[in-house]
């Protein structure tokens, strides 16, 4: 028998950042190499040599498992990255024990500023630029604190521009990767989508409409009652063809996150639906789009089973700047008053849950105007969401 082998289900998302941790990880080697070549120029000049290569032992443990945590990826957390912080910090203050007041006054800390900006650096990465620029101010204080004084002459000591820096630099290098990450995942999601919906165009014209166009020329010919079926066949075959062939929906959506709602309104138009819309794109965020089309269509439904064989409907589409309303009016026999409380009563929410219910969910109402013999009249308003309305 073969064995099982145990899954933990999908893989992680990968981390957009992971080539920016790399590279900080070979800044660490260098500063490394570089702290090393300074603890072997000043040994000799501090007041306890072998403490001070005691404490460079532990620096380059520190680092090394910095490393291979940053790399494997299990310290990219908040906790390990103030962990070294706090360890960068504690060797940088050991510095007045293993070397003189005056030695301190005269130099950089021993384990040097270099090697400290790898807190500064590993900060910004998991933080973005306030977070490292923040850890740099706390490595220069640092530094500061050791020598007794701040030095306010730039152009000596440029320990805190460099640190700020840096921190900014990488901060916004990390916020860069992950904003163009999840653009690139966004770009994929609707690269998909389209061809889905291709595939669907392919399986509707090739199948449905066939059929449809079929039903409506033989119900012609045939007469009498069939006419009836005839006309809602070319009528749904219509829409049909008018979806398929519809592309300003493709090329909005893989253009931005908005929709151009009057594209999504526009399939619905048909021989007993007449559309008003702007001459300019009414944009609106795909979801709230989507959900807005969805509630006209059900509108539409029940204007074409409740309101009268003859009936038709109007739909009005505004663009009120900070929201959106759709109209949608008919001429049909009305709905008698009670009559919407009774339907629910009778386990009917089409309209309680697809139009009322959906509005309300997108933080937008829905108010029905109607009188027996007099039609009715939908009134759907959306507000924009401030992303997307200046």
């Amino acid at each position: 028998m073969l064995p099982v082998m145990a899954t933990n289900g999908p893989d992680p998302a990968p981390d957009p950042t992971a080539p920016l941790w790399r590279a900080a990880q070979l800044f660490r080697l260098l500063s490394c190499l570089y702290a090393l070549g300074f603890q072997i120029a000043i040994n000799s000049d501090l007041r306890h040599p072998l403490l001070a290569w005691l404490l460079f032992a532990v620096l380059i443990a520190w680092s090394v498992l910095c490393a291979i945590a940053y790399l494997r990826g299990f310290g990219r957390r908040p906790a390990w990255v103030v962990a070294e912080l706090v360890v960068t910090v504690l060797l940088m203050l050991s510095t007045e024990v293993v070397s003189s007041g005056q030695w301190a006054h005269n130099n950089q800390t021993w384990p040097t500023t270099l090697w400290a900006s790898n807190a500064t650096i590993s900060a910004a990465l998991q933080f973005g630029p306030a977070g490292g620029m923040l850890t740099g101010l706390a490595v220069t204080a640092t530094s500061e604190a050791v020598k007794g004084y701040f030095n306010v002459n730039l152009g000596r000591n440029a320990t805190i521009i460099v640190e700020l820096a840096v921190g900014l630099a990488v901060g916004l290098a990390a916020r860069t990767a992950r904003r163009a990450h999840d653009e690139l995942q966004r770009a994929a999601r609707l690269t998909a989508a389209v061809e889905e919906r291709e595939r669907l165009s392919r399986q509707v014209h090739d199948g449905v409409i066939q059929v449809l166009a079929l039903v409506s020329k033989r119900g012609n010919e045939i007469g009498g009652a069939a006419a009836e079926l005839a006309k809602l066949a070319g009528e749904q075959e219509r829409a049909l063809r008018s979806w398929v062939t519809s592309t300003e929906m493709e090329s909005d959506t893989a253009a931005d996150t908005t929709v151009d709602l009057r594209a999504l309104l526009r399939r619905r138009e048909a021989d007993c639906v007449s559309m008003s819309l702007p001459g300019t794109p009414v944009p609106l965020d795909g979801d709230l789009a989507t959900e807005l089309d969805a509630a006209v269509g059900n509108a539409l439904d029940n204007v074409r089973e409740h309101a009268g064989p003859d009936a038709r409907a109007f739909v009005l589409l505004e663009d009120l700047g900070a929201s959106v309303a759709v109209s949608i009016r008919d001429d049909g026999v009305g709905i008698a008053p009670g009559r919407l409380e009774e339907a629910v009563g009778q386990g009917h929410v089409g309209i309680s849950k697809s139009i009322v219910g959906r509005l309300k969910s997108l933080g937008g109402s829905a108010n029905l105007h109607t009188d027996p013999g007099e039609g009715t009249e939908w009134e759907l308003i959306v507000p924009r969401r401030s992303a997307n309305h200046d």
